[in-house]
Order: structure tokens, then sequence, then C-alpha cells
């Protein structure tokens, strides 16, 4: 019996040191509702300079949120000061209204693509930006107060080859 317990032991500490995530942060959002104005930043250090990552966008959001996709501006900037700027949509509902991601209840937790296979070129800080872009359909103005998200997160892991 004891050497069944050390067995399982063994294997669980195993299994919980091979994580592929690296970072994973989140920011909570004032009452659900995300700014225009407000844009969220991470800071990534002490990133692998040789091997492979994927970076995500993870997005929680509520019954409250009234539109089937999301529009985001993301942008990564090097310790060099290197800007890399991105217009993102992502697909929040099906047409049925179902909700995409995973979670019970009300909130659902949608992990989105942003960078795939990306390599740090060098150490140092790289900062990660990101602010909702939303707007009306036939409107040029965006919309000032997004409801119906709650946390803004992004996710770094090993790229499986």
């Amino acid at each position: 019996m004891h050497r069944l317990i050390c067995c399982f032991f063994a294997v669980t500490l195993f299994v919980s040191c091979n994580s592929n995530i690296i970072k994973s942060e989140y920011q909570s959002l004032e009452n659900g509702v995300w700014n225009k104005d407000n844009v969220l930043q991470f800071s990534l250090t002490e990133m692998d300079t040789v091997n492979q990552l994927d970076i995500y966008i993870n997005v929680r959001n509520d019954n409250t949120f009234p539109y089937s996709n999301l529009f985001l501006i993301a942008s990564i900037t090097t310790p060099e000061g290197q800007v890399t700027k991105d217009t993102l949509e992502y697909e929040m509902s099906l047409p049925d209204g179902t909700w995409l991601g995973k979670g019970s209840g009300s909130i659902k937790e949608n992990k989105l693509w942003y960078k795939e296979n990306i390599v740090f070129s060098s150490s140092g800080v790289y900062t990660i930006e990101v602010s909702q872009a939303m707007r009306k359909n036939g409107k040029v103005s965006g919309i000032i107060d997004l409801e119906g998200i709650t946390d803004v997160g992004i996710e770094v892991t090993k790229s499986i080859p």
C-alpha cells in the first residue's frame, strides 16, 4: 500500500510539473464594463529566447455581453521599443446565440489565439497591450463602455509541435 501511495504522488508531481503554461495573468474589469480608453497592459519578463511559444488572449464574458463577436486591438512592444499592432476579431457565440467558451453558469471563458509559434528574439521586458475596438454597424465612433466582459488575460504556452 505504501508503494502505491508513493507511486501516486510521483505521478501527480510529474504531471503537475509538465505544464505547458509559462505565464497566465488576468485583469478584472470594474462592474463587467470595458471602457474604450482602458488599455490593459501585461508584462512578460525572462521569456524563452530559443523555443517557439503561443500567446492567447483570454476573455471572460457574462450574459450581459450583447454581441456575437469581439473586436480587439492588441500590440506587443519589444525590449528595444519595436511595436507590432494587430486588429483582431473573435466569434463569441454560435449563430443561434449559444455562447462559445468554457464554463458553467453565466460566465464563459474564451481562449483566443493571438500569436502562434513566436520566438522572442531578445531578453528583457515585452509588453502586451489589449483594448476593445467594438463599433455598432454603420457607426464611426466606437462603443465607449462595452458591457459583459468581466476579465481579460493573457496566457503564454510552449508551442506543441
